[in-house]
């Protein structure tokens, strides 16, 4: 039996602690400074040398750093904050490969969400690529993929380059944008740019830095990037407005990023968590700035519920909830997510399962909404996806949160 693709497990992404909480040790932390200019000042006044610099999301540095350190750092008047910089192993993903260039397929995800009567992704087998942008924060895409139209990339974690040496961002990229040709997969917005930025190291492992990281690049380049997708998720709450501790909870960076990359207009999209567990307590999922996106299985890319359970997941009911999808009040939409094909490293394709892969259809179809209406605003593309869907409550949800299911038809 096939076994399923599992949602990369972001333990860094907003679990860090202040040295009132936690006990002083060297190691990797996140300095937050008063000023730009005091970056690099900071950083020289006690020795150390960032592995990252911020100023788009927070104005601060990552760095290692020695008990002795850090305790000049919580003594500098320049600093506001030093907080841990975590790092947790990830899930390694499971696929099954599928031939090299197989026949154009259109898989049944793409079709359930109506992308087949699209007017600007205009699946017909031309490749006529959609004019949009979009950042894929994950363990990086592969470039040279014939299937995808890669742009460029970024490497915000450990070793060399941004390309993918996983598997995970390379599938979640071509459920945004496989191009619209004679074989392979096609994306719900074909042919879309895609940008690799890469927070995952080596596919096992992600820290908050690196995560940090990837939303300032994204902030930053939002004259480009118009779409980010975020294929992780963490087990913690949302501490309070943006970030800003609420209560005595401890500081959240990545919040006060995605609350950045929203102001400069970039649309984020997030996948719900793959736990079957109230996402309200998972992040980024549970940030009111993202679009957070649940699970549907589907079997044959058709509403009603009459399919046979998908292939690899016979468990699975078609047209319900994913039995492993996370649900509640904080999930703003639903999309296909059990058994479906999509791009893979070394020109190949593979399927699987997760909210890792409803997540970027969404992106796909905010992409769509993008070429269509440039000059619209994160609001605006949340509003209209969530006011086209395919009305809920979808079977199987146990909340009472009836979010709707993914349409694309009119776009």
């Amino acid at each position: 039996m096939t076994r399923r693709l599992t949602l990369i497990a972001v333990g860094a992404c907003a679990v860090v602690a202040t040295t009132s909480q936690a006990a002083l040790a060297a190691g990797p932390v996140i300095v937050e400074v008063t000023s730009t200019e005091q970056v690099g000042k900071v950083a020289d006044a006690v020795g150390v040398n960032p592995t990252h610099t911020y100023s788009r999301t927070i104005t601060g540095f990552a760095a290692a750093v020695s008990p002795k350190q850090q305790q000049r750092l919580e003594r500098d008047p320049r600093v506001l904050s030093v907080t841990a910089d975590v790092s947790v192993v990830q899930k390694q993903p499971n696929v099954t490969p599928m031939p090299e260039q197989p026949p154009q397929f259109v898989t049944s995800g793409v079709r359930r969400v109506g992308g087949l009567s699209s007017p600007t992704a205009k699946i017909d087998g031309i490749d006529e690529r959609v004019d949009a942008d979009v950042a894929v924060l994950d363990t990086g895409v592969d470039s040279a993929h014939p299937d995808l139209n890669v742009a460029g990339g970024v490497n915000c974690a450990g070793g060399k380059g941004w390309h993918d040496r996983d598997g995970h961002g390379t599938l979640v990229a071509g459920f945004v944008g496989a191009i619209d040709n004679s074989y392979g997969a096609v994306g719900v917005a074909p042919g879309a740019r895609v940008w690799g930025v890469r927070v995952a190291n080596n596919g096992t492992m992600i820290t908050t830095s690196a995560l940090l990281c990837g939303l300032e690049w994204v902030t930053a380049n939002s004259a480009t990037i118009e779409i980010a997708n975020m294929s992780l998720s963490m087990q913690a709450t949302v501490t309070g407005p943006c970030g800003v501790p609420a209560r005595g909870n401890r500081i959240d960076h990545i919040h006060r990023a995605v609350c950045a990359a929203t102001a400069a207009g970039v649309t984020l999209v997030a996948a719900a968590g793959n736990d079957a567990e109230d996402a309200t307590d998972y992040l980024p999922a549970a940030y009111p700035e993202v679009i957070t996106v649940s699970a549907l299985a589907d079997s044959d890319g058709l509403p009603g519920g009459f399919g046979a359970p998908p292939g690899c997941e016979p468990e699975a009911l078609d047209d319900h909830l994913a039995f492993f999808s996370n649900f509640g009040s904080v999930v703003d939409i639903a999309a296909p997510g059990v058994c479906i094909s999509s791009t893979y490293p070394g020109g190949q394709y593979g399927f699987g399962s997760g909210t890792s892969f409803a997540a970027p259809l969404v992106a796909g179809a905010a992409a769509l909404l993008k070429a269509r209406n440039p000059g619209w605003s994160p609001q605006a593309i949340r509003t209209h996806l969530l006011s086209t869907a395919e009305a809920g409550p979808i079977p199987g949800d146990p909340d009472a949160f009836p979010e709707g299911v993914l349409n694309v038809g009119s776009y």
